[in-house]
């Protein structure tokens, strides 16, 4: 029966102070439910935490990506799932955090995502909702040289002057810490399996909006360290690339009519609030 909140969170050689907190957070705020663990690690990971009798630990050293990973980690709860997080290793809660979000999703059946306020730990409040996309918002303004150019693409793409005392229809949110209604997540068929990594919650949080609302509630707050680790690996910038022109190629480069009316939406509510 579906009636469980479930999770899945994705590994690849992390260390237990990057995963043991966000697991045990899961645990607390869920007391009833079902955590898969994906494991793409060339040697399994170790941890007294994978012995909990709600995390579902999968071994998949063949590291088939970050998408297919939560993908592979769903089809393991599917039949029991109602609503499903998809958590990163690196985030942090409290126990209020979960039940908080479920009943986003309980009481407004047009709603078919939530994503809570995302903060550094040292309280600073990270742009992880945005627009959709364009190539100059997603490629061309990491090549920019000049700086006020720059950050004035950022300003509008991160939504940064977004209001934080209100609930907000976002056009696009990150999946680092998402609650879906698992009924849309299957509904959209999961992610797109093209990604490796990066730009696959863009795409699915795209469809997403298909199905219904997908929104950013900053009266829920969680911690997330955010590495960022394309803007320090070239390796992890190539990937970042190939993903981009991957996304472009499937939605669109310079027509994209669902990102034009999602992006004009969102931007007429910042404007009518002043900001």
């Amino acid at each position: 029966m579906k009636n469980y909140l479930t999770g899945s969170l994705v590994l690849y050689n992390s260390a237990p102070s990057d995963y043991v907190p966000a697991i045990e957070s899961f645990l607390e705020s869920a007391p009833e439910g079902r955590l898969v663990v994906m494991d793409h690690s060339p040697v399994a990971l170790q941890h007294s935490v994978f012995l909990n009798t709600r995390v579902i630990l999968v071994h998949r050293p063949d590291n088939p990506g970050f998408g297919t990973g939560h993908n592979r980690a769903y089809e393991e709860v599917r039949e029991i799932s109602k609503f499903h997080l998809l958590l990163n290793p690196d985030v942090r809660f409290g126990p209020e955090v979960l039940p908080a979000l479920v009943n986003c999703l309980t009481f407004d059946k047009g709603i078919s995502a939530v994503m809570p306020r995302i903060i550094y730990p040292d309280g600073q409040i990270q742009s992880l909702c945005k627009l959709l996309p364009t190539p100059v918002d997603l490629i061309f303004r990491r090549f920019i040289p000049i700086k006020a150019i720059r950050e004035r693409i950022n300003r509008r793409y991160e939504l940064r002057v977004l209001p934080q005392d209100r609930r907000f229809d976002a056009p696009s949110l990150s999946g680092c810490m998402l609650l879906m209604r698992s009924v849309d997540f299957e509904a959209v068929g999961g992610f797109d399996q093209r990604y490796f990594m990066y730009m696959e919650d863009v795409d699915l949080v795209r469809r997403l909006g298909d199905c219904g609302r997908t929104i950013f509630e900053p009266s829920i707050e969680v911690v997330h360290r955010y590495a960022k680790g394309s803007y320090r690996s070239r390796r992890l910038l190539l990937h970042h690339i190939v993903s981009a022109i991957r996304y472009f190629n499937k939605w669109g480069w310079c027509f994209d009519t669902t990102r034009q009316q999602r992006n004009r939406s969102a931007l007429s509510v910042i404007h009518a609030a002043g900001r």
